[in-house]
């Protein structure tokens, strides 16, 4: 009998539902649904950085995913699903009450942006980032040291405590607040009740400051330090954590319906997309996994006699089991990199799109096609023509910081900047600068694991771009000097979510043994040019000195 695993991810714009059959490997079929709300901008105000999601965005688009699954599926496939497991995007956590409702789905709160999941990508907290980063570096035990020392706006601990000094009327109803993986596989098990939930090993290691040396988080007198507001969070935290290998509990009855899976099928304990997406790339040793959307994660492994008893300095952490059991897992990532590639293509887009929009010449469904054929348009021409560029001859020295810098060394703060501009510079030629500039950004990272004694000998690229701009990744190829494997699968952090589904139900004793059957294979490699390499060697030293500048508040900076 087939027996099918269920992956399902939890991207920025979209979630989407992939099916394995877990005994061949085979990506049966997806399906994909994007989040109303988030679609058309409510609940963001991307000028101050807010970037909040609705629960119920995650929720109606779970049930219409998975129903949509299967009328794509074989007959009975949802029968035959043994396991289902998560992976979201993160830091993104939730205010939940005492009775574990997320706040933005009562009544009061429903339409309260600070009462709702903070995206990823929300960097209003910049300033409690930094309140935190500067208690640990004064406290007897330096809790940021498993997670690079710093601690970002981007993660739990900042946007909760912003959150809780914003908004009176949240920190009041308030009694605990939960990441979106760990809510997602918590909603599906009937667990989301305080005295119920349980967490994974992934978000609590990287972004909670979880570790087992200190039994779970720093102690309640850390956060009362930085704020009173946080009195008594941490012990409200359940301590035990979980590798997503495990069961976190049976299919509940209301889900199972929903969903029209049978009731007690196994959920998997959730993590991050990246790690996810590393686990279908089969992540090893010696091997950076690049998830390459929107924003970059960069996740690698480290054995035990490997990383003994180094901190790694700059990172997004290093956790025992985030990725595999067994291994450390090591991540970090470029705040921005198809963000900064949309930001040009909406900035060189404006006047067009501004005048169709106030054309009465048009009608407006003649409007809408134009407005989509040129935004679909736009990055496909600018990559034909800056590919066919010389490497350097612009002059222009561009940086990714577009959203600030995730690592080597987070700081949300800092901003982009473009150099060499002139009469001549072209939208090409900037183009091509950005590119570049997200090429440099990524080897940044690249030169900070070797630096502290990780190694990376070669790369394996997952998500949209990878596939997508055979420009975008020569460069990278090039400017990094070392080979990139780009995955077969369309859906590489759901296939993660499904290797840990079959291991979830039993069709596998571990992961390792899942991978050997379900893990992805290579479509394409893509190997550095000699001479480009050579050239690009001076132009990413201009990259550093341009971003030493700006550090230090020469342009944007935060001095």
């Amino acid at each position: 009998m087939t027996s099918y695993a269920l992956g399902l991810d939890y991207g920025t714009d979209s979630v989407r539902a992939l099916l394995v059959d877990a005994l061949t490997g085979e990506e049966v079929t997806s399906n994909v649904v994007y989040y109303p709300r988030w679609k058309k901008g409510l609940y963001c105000v991307p000028a101050k950085d807010q970037f909040r999601q609705h629960p119920l965005d995650y929720l109606e688009s779970l049930e219409q995913v998975v129903r949509g699954l299967w009328s794509k599926a074989p007959a009975g496939a949802a029968q035959q699903v043994v396991g289902v497991s998560f992976d979201t995007t993160g830091s993104t956590p939730v205010a939940v009450d005492s009775e574990g409702v997320a706040l933005a789905l009562k009544p009061e709160f429903a339409e309260n942006p600070n009462a709702m999941f903070v995206l990823w990508k929300d960097h209003t907290a910049i300033k409690e980032a930094q309140e935190i980063t500067a208690a640990a570096h004064k406290s007897s035990e330096n809790y940021l040291k498993y997670e690079g020392g710093i601690y970002s706006s981007e993660w739990f601990w900042a946007k909760t405590l912003h959150v809780l000094r914003e908004d009176s009327s949240v920190a009041k109803a308030a009694y605990l607040w939960v990441e979106h993986c760990d809510w997602m596989s918590a909603m599906l098990t009937d667990t989301t009740h305080p005295s119920k939930l349980r967490m994974g090993r992934c978000a609590t290691g990287h972004k909670l400051m979880w570790h087992e040396s200190w039994g779970g988080y720093p102690p309640n007198d850390f956060f009362v330090g930085i704020d009173p507001l946080l009195n008594g969070l941490r012990d409200r935290l359940p301590a035990e954590t979980f590798t997503s290998d495990q069961v976190c509990g049976g299919l509940s009855a209301k889900w199972a319906d929903k969903l029209g899976l049978p009731i007690n099928t196994p959920v998997g304990f959730s993590a991050f997309d990246c790690h996810m997406g590393a686990v279908a790339a089969k992540v090893k040793p010696g091997v950076l996994t690049k998830i390459m959307g929107t924003s970059t994660c960069d996740i690698t492994v480290a054995t035990y006699d490997d990383i003994g008893d180094k901190c790694i300095a700059g990172i997004c952490g290093q956790v025992d089991g985030s990725v595999t059991p067994g291994f450390v897992g090591l991540e970090a990532g470029q705040s921005a990199f198809g963000d900064l590639y949309a930001w040009f293509r909406n900035l060189v887009n404006w006047p067009v799109t501004n005048i169709l929009q106030n054309s009465s010449l048009l009608d407006e469904d003649t409007k809408q096609k134009l407005a989509q054929e040129i935004e679909d348009q736009t990055l496909v021409a600018l990559s034909n023509a800056a590919s066919k560029l010389a490497i350097g001859e612009a002059g222009i020295t561009a940086l990714d910081w577009v959203n600030g810098r995730r690592t080597p060394d987070a700081d949300q703060s800092v901003a982009m900047a473009i150099a060499g501009l002139k009469m001549g510079s072209s939208a090409p030629h900037i183009f091509r600068a950005l590119v570049e500039a997200t090429a440099y950004g990524a080897r940044a990272i690249i030169e900070r694991f070797k630096q502290e004694g990780v190694a990376i000998n070669s790369v394996v690229a997952i998500g949209g771009i990878s596939k997508k701009s055979d420009f975008v990744m020569q460069t990278c190829a090039d400017v990094w000097n070392c080979p990139i494997e780009v995955l077969e699968s369309e859906q590489s952090c759901a296939l993660g979510a499904a290797i840990f589904a079959a291991v979830a139900g039993g069709v596998y004793p571990d992961v390792a043994s899942a991978q050997k059957v379900m893990a992805s294979s290579v479509c394409k490699t893509y190997t550095p040019n000699a001479n480009a390499a050579a050239i690009y060697e001076g132009l990413y030293q201009k990259y550093l000195k341009l971003g030493t500048f700006v550090s230090a508040g020469g342009v944007g900076g935060n001095a």
